[in-house]
């Protein structure tokens, strides 16, 4: 697993599923993020370079998190459910199990 920069936040997409967002939390803490660097995306605000992005996946059936680092953020309209992060690029770095 690569080392996690403490310093930079993390962006938690939950698609819809409130009833995971503190199981996620846990896990993300548990896995090195800080607890205070943990973000609930928006569609109106996207992170920046080299931010993260923890995204529970993959839907409908969701069992686990893709940590994704950003490598890219380009201006948008927003439109859409993705809305301003349709113009985010971004790297897959891992995975964590959600119910392990």
């Amino acid at each position: 697993m690569p080392e996690i920069n403490k310093e930079k936040p993390v962006y938690l997409f939950v698609h819809g599923q409130k009833d995971l967002e503190q199981p996620a939390v846990k896990k993300l803490v548990q896995n090195g993020f800080s607890q205070e660097k943990i973000i609930l995306a928006k569609s109106t605000e996207v992170g920046k370079v080299d931010d993260y992005m923890a995204m529970l996946w993959m839907p409908p059936n969701l069992d686990h998190i893709k940590i994704q680092k950003i490598t890219k953020v380009d201006p948008v309209k927003p439109e859409g459910m993705l809305g301003l992060w349709e113009g985010v690029s971004k790297e897959d770095l891992f995975t964590i199990p959600l119910n392990e």
